[in-house]
């Protein structure tokens, strides 16, 4: 996010509408409310550490609401939306034509899944598609509570990138 960008608008917005779009950042209502009781914000750093430090924290049913928004990785989501468009961005370094990876990557979804009960997150925005790909490997080596705390990581990172991304859209 560039220095000094302005968090004057996000400020000003009606709370519902707030609300909306920080749901686009991080799909769990408790999380959204947390962060809007912070407003007004003095700067656009003290709104996105406010946003990381309540994704860390997340409740559990927070966890599951934003996890049910997240695609598998090295799946794009078709639909048109504001969080699916973040998602096929994020998702950018994952080489789509590259079978191999595509298969290595189903498969550890697959058994994420059925180790964790719950869909593999990670921000993958800036990340390649081998360097997903042995995270993934690496995090199947977890114990599910220290999953659980990587994952509400992972989601405070992606809804820090999100949010920046939307100070940045005209209100």
């Amino acid at each position: 996010m560039p220095p000094g960008q302005d968090v004057a608008p996000f400020n000003e917005l009606p709370a519902a509408t707030a609300r909306e779009r920080l749901l686009t950042c991080l799909h769990g209502p408790g999380w959204a409310e947390a962060v809007l009781a912070g407003r007004p914000y003095p700067d656009a750093e003290s709104l996105l550490a406010t946003a990381y430090r309540f994704g860390l924290v997340l409740s559990d049913d927070d966890l599951e609401a934003a996890l049910s928004r997240h695609p598998r990785i090295g799946e794009r989501p078709a639909e048109v939306s504001r969080e699916a468009s973040h998602s096929r961005s994020e998702q950018s370094g994952v080489d789509a034509s590259d079978a191999e990876l595509a298969q290595a990557l189903h498969a550890g979804n697959l058994a994420y899944e059925k180790m964790f009960n719950r869909v593999f997150l990670i921000r993958a925005a800036g990340r390649s598609g081998p360097e997903i790909l042995a995270a993934l490997n690496e995090r199947l080596a977890h114990d599910p509570d220290t999953e659980a705390g990587v994952v509400r990581d992972q989601l405070a990172q992606i809804a820090q990138l999100r949010l920046g991304s939307l100070l940045s859209e005209p209100v």
